[in-house]
């Protein structure tokens, strides 16, 4: 293993420097700024880490509570089926190697794991740049930099050293980058050079062409002169090379074809994905697994011969019968076999049982070493007494071999099932291609097309798409046409068109033309990225009802060694007092050995695991299934309250509706011209971001010059080119008021479009035929716009929405299901109850502002029912966060899908359906596997204790009652497989609809 730590690295990282003026690399002026050293970022820092070594509940509880336990840590989740832990934390506190090194001390191996994106850092808060600077003089040019820097947008901090020609710079990359920085010095007349940043990220490569020690330091000598590289790691015997460096220095792709061309071409380099890394260690440990059972089934067959088939043979029984030194040869050769199974291929079992126990828990594998060590030494004790006494009684070798056997069978094909609950991750990270066409330009012309890793995408890249291929990155269509199958992200089944200006989503598939894309979006900010994290964070939470299951796994063992303790007891002292036949006993047998065989049985039949795998397991797959069908679940918490689910509140517009307004009636009141009054309500409402505001405007522009506006529903670019041509009025002092409308001044005159609210707020009179007029729009699900000029109502405009086909369907649905929908919106009461008619919902709460949606959630949930909110825009986000479950549709805005716990990537409300439904079978079938596991518990135990014995003869030998136990969690494992055949609801079925 080469290590190299390059000392490029910051004061702030490395607690460290040098305090030598001249030394520029390590001399950080900004940590004596204002006369304390001030911590870059802000708030707590995230990061998973890879667990090896558990096995089950008990073990992911005694993880957790060794992390808990660090001071700085605020939150850790560790997830059993992922092998990892999710931790949040004060990096001012607690550093990641402490988090490491609390897991190791606990028992368990760790590694702290890389970030999923590799195309580009994603900062949290601010950096520190350094900077050379150039030309500067006296005090006055040092005063004059850092006023520059300070007064750009983005930085928040700046100080400059006359003395060593330095400027360091505290900035947020999101706003400003390291190169507008040197530009702003550059345009004041010095000269400015980036040197480093605070800044770091990692990433993992392959790499091919290391045949030798010499080839090695040949890399490493490579990697030590990058400028921007911090460190390094290179596993030989894998291949793998880790780097961490600066990435405002160096970015990802440049290091990798900085490798490949200054080594000739010698080294091939690959970027590891970090999910296909995780994928390949779950092979190995399966690959592991089998290795173990297949070598413990072929030193155990011999001894179940020697045991069971050997006496039918005479002359094999007569060599086992061959005295060999104080034993015969039959008791050397299950002594040599089963001490190879017990501490070779067993090792693992008391490994694990040592582990729970110095962390003062218990699991299983505590009772697998109880049960079988008991076995093993009693058989060789009875050896031994032998051999002193002369009375042989009668060995159990068999039992602890089998025992092993079964168990490492069972672990295997738990983590064969279990492998298969990932298959939904798996699938989206197959989505994302290989490799990319990159486009190289020289001064807008292609000059290269080049084949790249996917993963060194970068934002700007221009990509060139062939028909029947994957798009490699989220992006925009610079160049060509053509048609896009979408659906393996969102859902739609029908392709979608793309021209210039067409957004386009990583993973999905060109179907015929050629095209160009600007990557717009890459690494963790993709589509697909943020997709498969969201599924991942869900898989790792825990739902509310698994704390039930952790609560038996802390006890169930215990409970479980006392019960076989007891049993014994019971057993030894009945055999004494002969309360049974001597005939029950086996040949040569004693009480002792009887009541033992069957407190062993008690001891292995009993399975925690089957308890701690039932709400994991069927978490997993469901969102997995609910991945597949368009529905994101954010975690087992959401999951657990949807199916509990008595309200479904929907906001109208854009989710009930189409949220594709169109004007239907413009009518003047005044004797003002019908063009006239139009261009002056579509100038006031251009400057709006508004749907209702971009319909005006369409309305607008389609009367003066014909075109058609649904070539453009949203009216946005023509409404920019018309403003251009001047058609639209000079506007000033604009203002939107939600809830009411716009306000504005046109020729020094005010205008107000909006609501009766708005107008009456303005002392405006509504005479009551407009009054009328705007009723009738208002009950035929019309929503009336009233226009006031210079203090005088002039006209009123009615604009509809059209609601989406299926609504009255899934309202009807919900019914059905027992669940209650509810409509709130900010439009009038007349338009809400219009609308609620048509579609069939009874409760509507109209005039109802963005702030008081939240409040009509509250209203619903003060008599303890779980209500869910449904919405798509920015103003329906405190309500989606007041919800007990919140579903953003349609993929909706950003900060609706942050307020969320579900996200509907479709523009369908059978998606609610849907997450209603799949949330209450996922539950059924958690419900089913506690039922089966606790159920297998309470009567599988008293069998192997031997209660039914005297009445039914049923006795269990104790490597029996070890298949039972291995089965039975592979079994609940199968039980939560089968979410994966969950088929989507058809409304038909729902609504008890006979289709002819």
């Amino acid at each position: 293993m080469a290590l190299s730590n390059r000392d490029l690295q910051l004061t702030e990282l490395n607690g460290g420097g040098s305090s030598d003026g001249d030394d520029r690399e390590d001399e950080w002026l900004l940590n004596n700024y204002d006369g304390k050293k001030e911590r870059i970022g802000d708030g707590m820092r995230r990061i998973q880490v890879g667990v090896t070594g558990m096995t089950c509940a008990a073990c992911s509880n005694s993880v957790e509570g060794a992390l808990m336990g660090l001071k700085g840590v605020a939150k850790a989740s560790v997830a059993l089926l992922q092998n990892k832990a999710d931790v949040v934390f004060d990096p001012d506190l607690v550093k990641d190697e402490d988090i490491k090194n609390a897991i190791e001390d606990a028992g368990f191996e760790a590694e702290i794991l890389a970030e999923s994106s590799t195309s580009g850092p994603k900062p949290q808060g601010t950096i520190v740049g350094q900077y050379t600077i150039g030309g500067m003089t006296c005090a006055a040019c040092v005063n004059s930099v850092e006023g520059i820097l300070r007064g750009l947008p983005g930085v928040k901090r700046a100080v400059v050293a006359l003395a060593t020609s330095l400027g360091e710079v505290e900035y947020d990359p999101t706003v400003i980058s390291k190169d507008d920085i040197a530009n702003a010095i550059e345009d004041a007349g010095f000269e400015a050079s980036f040197v480093q940043s605070s800044g770091q990220d990692k990433i993992l490569l392959q790499v091919t062409g290391v045949l030798c020690e010499l080839d090695a330091h040949f890399l490493e000598g490579i990697l030590s002169n990058f400028k921007g590289v911090r460190q390094f790691r290179f596993d030989k015997i894998s291949g793998e090379l880790e780097v961490l460096f600066d990435p405002e220095a160096l970015s990802s792709r440049s290091l990798v074809d900085g490798i490949a061309g200054r080594s000739n071409g010698k080294f091939q380099i690959r970027v590891m994905n970090p999910f296909a890394r995780m994928t390949s260690r779950d092979s190995e440990e399966t690959s592991n697994m089998f290795r173990l059972f297949i070598s413990s089934l072929f030193l155990s067959i011999p001894v179940f011969f020697i045991r069971v088939i050997c006496p039918h043979i005479p002359l094999v029984y007569a060599l086992l019968l061959w005295r060999c030194g104080p034993f015969l040869m039959g008791d050397w050769l299950n002594w040599a076999l089963v001490s190879v199974v017990q501490f070779v291929i067993g090792k693992r079992f008391y490994t694990a049982a040592g582990r729970a126990l110095r962390n003062g828990s218990t699991n299983m594998d505590v009772l697998v070493a109880l049960g079988t060590s008991a076995a093993y030494f009693y058989s060789v004790g009875a050896l031994l007494y032998g051999v002193v006494t002369g009375f042989w009684s009668p060995t159990y070798f068999e039992t602890s071999a089998m025992l092993i056997t079964f168990v490492l069978f069972g672990k295997y094909l738990e983590i064969l099932a279990k492998g298969k609950t990932s298959d939904a991750i798996k699938k989206l990270v197959e989505l994302a291609p290989a490799t990319a066409l990159l486009v190289v330009k020289d001064k807008g012309k292609c000059i290269e097309e080049r084949e790249i890793d996917a993963l060194l995408i970068q934002s700007g890249d221009t990509l060139k798409v062939l028909p029947g291929t994957k798009l490699p990155a989220d992006g925009i269509v610079v160049w060509g046409t053509s048609y896009v199958n979408e659906s393996m992200v969102t859902g739609e089944a029908v392709p979608v068109l793309k021209e210039i200006n067409s957004p386009v989503i990583g993973g999905t598939i060109n179907l015929h033309g050629v095209l160009h894309i600007q990557a717009t979006k890459v690494g963790s900010d993709a589509v697909l990225s943020q997709i498969i994290s969201l599924v991942e964070t869900a898989q790792m939470s825990k739902a509310p009802i698994q704390k039930f299951a952790d609560f038996v796994a802390s006890i169930f063992v215990p409970i479980v060694v006392t019960l076989a303790l007891f049993t014994w007891l019971c057993w030894y002292v009945a055999g004494v007092l002969g309360a049974y036949p001597e005939q029950w006993l086996p040949e040569n047998g004693t009480h002792f050995v009887f009541a033992l065989m069957f407190s062993i049985s008690v001891v292995v039949i009993a399975c925690p695991c089957a308890l701690g795998l039932a709400t994991p397991t069927a978490v997993m797959v469901a969102t997995g299934v609910g991945a597949n069908n368009g529905v994101l679940i954010k975690g087992g918490d959401a999951l657990e309250r949807a199916q509990k689910i008595k309200y479904v509140i929907f906001d109208k517009t854009g989710t009930l509706t189409q949220g594709r307004a169109t004007v239907t009636t413009a009518k003047v009141f005044t004797k003002m011209d019908r063009g006239e009054f139009l261009t002056l309500v579509a100038s006031a409402e251009a400057s709006s971001e508004h749907p209702l505001a971009k319909a005006v405007v369409a309305y607008a522009r389609h009367f003066h010059f014909f075109d058609d506006p649904s070539l453009n529903p949203d009216g946005q670019s023509h409404s920019k080119e018309s403003t251009a041509s001047g058609w639209l009025l000079d506007v000033s002092d604009f203002s939107a008021l939600p809830g009411r409308g716009i306000q504005c001044f046109i020729s020094g005159k005010q205008v107000l479009v909006g609501n009766r609210k708005l107008l009456n707020e303005s002392g405006i009179t509504i005479p009551d035929h407009v009054e009328s007029f705007v009723v009738e729009l208002e009950e035929s699900a019309r929503t009336g716009i009233l226009v006031a000029y210079d203090d005088n109502l002039i006209g009123v405009m009615g604009i509809a929405d059209p609601v989406k086909r299926e609504a009255a369907v899934v309202v009807e649905g919900l019914l059905k299901m027992g669940v209650r929908p509810v409509m709130v919106t900010g439009d009038n009461w007349r338009t809400a109850h219009a609308v609620a008619r048509e579609i069939g919902i009874l409760d509507v709460m109209a005039d109802v502002m963005p702030a008081g949606k939240a409040d009509a959630v509250r209203s619903f949930q003060k008599d303890g029912s779980i209500v869910a909110m449904v919405g798509d825009g920015i103003n329906d986000s405190p309500a989606l966060a007041a919800a007990d479950v919140g579903m953003a549709i349609g993929a909706g805005t950003d900060i609706a899908i942050e307020a969320a716990d579900y996200v509907l990537m479709r523009n369908s409300l059978e998606d609610v359906i849907i997450a209603i439904d799949l949330s209450r079978k996922t539950f059924a079938r958690i419900r089913l596997n506690y039922i089966f596991a606790m159920a297998y518990n309470v009567i599988a135990i008293p069998i192997a204790a031997g209660v039914f014995f005297p009445s039914l003869g049923i006795k269990l030998p104790p490597w029996a009652a070890g298949a039972c136990m291995a089965l039975s969690s592979v079994s609940v494992v199968c039980s939560s497989l089968l979410l994966r055949r969950y088929k989507k609801p058809r409304l038909t079925t729902i609504l008890e609809i006979t289709v002819e």
